[in-house]
């Protein structure tokens, strides 16, 4: 249909200015190539810090490129036992994955004892107690390095919680797609270890983006959980203090008397309806069995 007459414009359209577009958030495709360029930042400040932990000097990281992988492809890469790492980024509280390879965190641990941290044999199920002290030593060199990375304080770098295993961390929901990496550590004349490093691709905007430093605005109206009448409401907490296999065979041919030896873990888990909210050391208080809170993941 062609117009009687042409038609002009009533006002001039809106030009934005540079401070209303400043906030824009890039795509995240865009964010990928920052991630590459944090793991090169993270490489330069590990290589100092790991080698101590080798006892040698001439240690070198290589970060390489920043790809899309999805929960599974990244499981299988990491495997089933690895230091897996949960931490909280920045005050948006970014959860980023770390998973450092069993063998490497048991030969560090084999050093440490004066062996050449050469492991011999298929790896163990889950992680020794010796393990442990490894385990966060490792993640405080991986906390300081992603700090400076991201330019941010040390203290902005909390860990949320940790496993052995990818599946019991479920870090990720299933089939989310992730922004992944992954970063080698290289001695002479041995075989590099590898150090991953995951996050839901969905949050590259808010570990990179500027807003993201500021907190959270808190919203108004939100119950309380510590106020009536959710403070009063029980809850049925769990202790596993031992967990342990035994063969049919023994378990048929128990008799009263018996002594089971058992080992009790030194972190215990607190359990609320399946979930793992705290862990903790057992002791004693007023003649009762007790457990003392060493961490927190509610």
């Amino acid at each position: 249909m062609k117009p009687e007459r042409a038609f002009v414009a009533e006002r001039v359209a809106a030009q934005h200015c540079p401070e209303l577009l400043r906030g824009v958030v890039a795509p995240v495709g865009d964010l990928m190539p920052r991630l590459g360029t944090m793991g090169e930042a993270m490489a330069r400040t590990l290589a100092p810090a790991l080698a101590p932990l080798h006892g040698c000097e001439a240690l070198r990281v290589k970060a390489h490129a920043a790809r899309q992988d999805d929960d599974l492809m990244f499981g299988a890469e990491v495997g089933p036992l690895a230091a897996n790492t949960l931490f909280s980024i920045g005050h948006a509280g970014v959860p980023l994955l770390v998973s450092v390879q069993a063998s490497a965190v048991l030969g560090l641990v084999d050093r440490t004892f004066g062996g050449r941290g050469e492991l011999r044999g298929n790896l163990p199920p889950r992680f020794p107690l010796s393990a442990d002290l490894m385990i966060r030593r490792v993640e405080a060199l991986v906390a300081n390095s992603l700090a400076a990375a991201l330019n941010l304080p040390a203290d902005a770098i909390n860990v949320l919680r940790r496993d052995g295993s990818l599946g019991a961390l479920a870090p990720f929901p299933d089939g989310a797609p992730l922004a992944a990496m992954k970063l080698e550590v290289f001695e002479e004349g041995r075989e590099p270890w590898p150090l991953h490093v995951a996050l839901l691709e969905a949050h590259l905007p808010a570990l990179f983006d500027e807003k993201s430093a500021a907190p959270p605005p808190r919203v108004r109206g939100r119950a309380d959980p510590a106020e009536a009448p959710f403070a009063d409401l029980p809850l049925e907490l769990s202790a596993v203090l031992v967990d342990m296999r035994m063969s049919m065979a023994t378990l048929a041919a128990l008799t009263p008397g018996q002594v089971l030896p058992v080992a009790v873990a030194r972190q215990v888990p607190l359990k609320v309806a399946g979930k793992v909210i705290a862990t903790g050391m057992v002791g004693e208080a007023d003649d009762r069995v007790a457990l003392r809170i060493t961490q927190s993941f509610a």
